[in-house]
């Protein structure tokens, strides 16, 4: 099978490519080297229209400004409420050599800043402290998840976590009452198909691929559909799923033994022999609030889907 059919194609993010009169070349080249992943689209900066400006790149989902920092923050202070409002922007020098996120890191400036410098070389200036560290963030976990953050104030103390160490997603199904403290965020799902992935050792990522193509044909939902990968931590060493995930643009979630073994599968499972419940089946379960097909062997490859 042709690997462009794994290929997810979400609609673009629109992005606003600002310059100046005299950096309109620099802007097109930068529009040319964004337009296979985004939706570039130039505008030239008018200093009398400046503040009719901002609200025009309000209505975009990214900004790139072609010009000093201190520019780009003088303009878009007045605008800023808090890091989950406004739009994320990232400042390139006219000489296309450094791309600076200045707001918005967690909420696509970061990666926006990395794809310049893969199409462009402009060196990513990122700043965020999980990142610069290649660590998670949990933005990221969130958006991976097609989640939203419900108590945005946990973000610091999450963040931090995540700097140390691992940090677990837990889900609890309800109906149920849950406390958390201030250190704790509360991720509500945007719905789509998690699979539970469980696999031999040196699967190949083609496998896990095929695999999970055919269980979703099975009950009928589409690649396109996916909203993370989900395994038992003891997989995290096996290549082949995580390049699976990464073909098909969707995180890989690692879940603990305490997690799996918090979940009721409907099958029993060879992994009682490493002392879980199963694999697939609980992974699935866990992320998710019904399982819309238990598990089934592929091969090498055990699937189990939930939504």
């Amino acid at each position: 099978m042709e690997e462009r059919l794994w290929e997810v194609s979400p609609i673009p993010e629109s992005v606003a490519v600002l310059v100046f009169d005299r950096n309109i070349p620099e802007g097109e080249k930068i529009s040319a080297a964004l337009r296979d992943r985004y939706d570039p689209q130039v505008l030239v900066y008018s200093k009398k229209r400046a503040q009719e400006m901002v609200g025009t790149l309000a209505g975009f989902d990214l900004v790139v400004a072609v010009m000093a920092v201190g520019i780009v923050v003088r303009m878009i202070c007045p605008g800023i409420a808090d890091k989950w409002t406004g739009t994320p922007v990232v400042a390139v020098d006219s000489s296309l050599r450094s791309a600076v996120p200045v707001v918005g890191g967690h909420h696509g400036g970061n990666d926006l800043a990395l794809r310049l410098f893969e199409k462009l070389g402009a060196y990513p200036a990122i700043t965020t402290a999980t990142d610069a560290a290649g660590r998670p963030s949990l933005e990221g976990t969130a958006a991976g998840l097609g989640a939203r953050i419900v108590n945005r104030s946990s973000s610091r103390d999450v963040n931090l976590a995540f700097l140390r160490e691992d940090v677990p997603v837990v889900r609890l199904a309800g109906p149920k009452i849950v406390l958390v403290d201030e250190d704790v965020a509360v991720l509500k799902s945007k719905g789509g198909v998690v699979v539970g992935i469980g696999a031999r050792r040196g699967v190949e990522a083609s496998e896990v691929l095929e695999a999970a193509r055919m269980a979703l044909e099975s009950v009928g939902r589409g690649i396109d559909e996916i909203r993370a990968i989900a395994t038992g931590e003891i997989k995290r060493d096996e290549p082949g799923i995580s390049q699976a995930a990464e073909r098909l643009g969707r995180p890989v979630i690692y879940l603990d033994e305490e997690v799996l073994n918090a979940q009721s599968p409907t099958t029993e499972s060879r992994a009682r022999d490493l002392g879980l419940v199963g694999v697939a089946e609980p992974a699935a379960l866990a992320l998710s609030e019904r399982l819309i097909m238990p598990k089934k062997a592929y091969g090498r490859v055990t699937v189990a889907l939930g939504e």
